[in-house]
Formats: structure tokens, C-alpha cells, sequence
């Protein structure tokens, strides 16, 4: 099984910036791409950012122009860099890793996300 680790999360104010981490480790059975998703309370969970293995990236409409997803120094890392934060950023993100396919097959625990003065 594949084991995401995000890191990164916390409380931020409006109009400030944070990055997201995430490390895949684990039994890694293929790689398609990592991203992010996010769901707030009483919200449904929504995609933020994908960067697949061959190079293509996409965007949440909510997100795009503010957020920036990249792979970092080694195959099995993603980070998210989060700037012009609005407190309806506000949400767990979670890490997904896609071992095949256009949907996620593990997902991270979530990191918490609060953009507020």
C-alpha cells in the first residue's frame, strides 16, 4: 500500500501564503500522478491540483492563479504553494497519490488548512 504523508498545514491570514507538502512511500504499485483535494465542512470535496507523471497539470476553478503544484526533488514528492489565501481556502487538504487512472487510489489523513484574521 502507498502511505502519504502531507505536512505543511496550519492557520494562516488573508492574503498570505503556505505550502503543502506530501511524501509518497510505502509499495509503490505505479505512478499516474499526485495531487491535492480539499473538503471543507458541510462541503463537498473538491479537487485542487493535479500534477501528473507526464507532465500535465490542472487546477480547481476556485484555485487557479493563487495556487501553484510542483514535483520536488525526487519522484515520490508533491508540494502545493498556497498564496492569496481566502478564508474560503479553509479546508483539510489531502494528498492523493494515482497509481493508474483519473481518480485517486490512496489518499493522505488530511492536513487542516484555517485562513483567518
Amino acid at each position: 500500500q502507498v502511505h502519504l504523508a502531507e505536512s505543511g498545514g496550519g492557520l494562516v491570514q488573508p492574503g498570505g501564503s503556505l505550502t503543502l507538502s506530501c511524501i509518497a512511500s510505502g509499495n509503490i504499485p505505479g505512478f499516474n500522478g499526485m495531487g491535492w483535494y480539499r473538503q471543507a465542512p458541510g462541503k463537498e470535496r473538491e479537487m485542487v491540483a493535479i500534477a501528473t507523471n507526464g507532465g500535465w497539470l490542472d487546477y480547481g476553478d476556485s484555485v487557479k492563479g493563487r495556487f501553484t503544484i510542483s514535483r520536488e526533488t525526487g519522484w515520490n514528492t508533491v508540494s502545493l504553494q498556497m498564496n492569496s489565501l481566502k478564508p474560503e481556502d479553509t479546508a483539510v487538504y489531502y494528498c492523493t497519490f494515482y497509481a493508474l487512472g483519473d481518480t485517486p487510489n490512496y489518499w493522505g489523513q488530511g492536513t487542516q488548512l484555517t485562513v483567518s484574521s
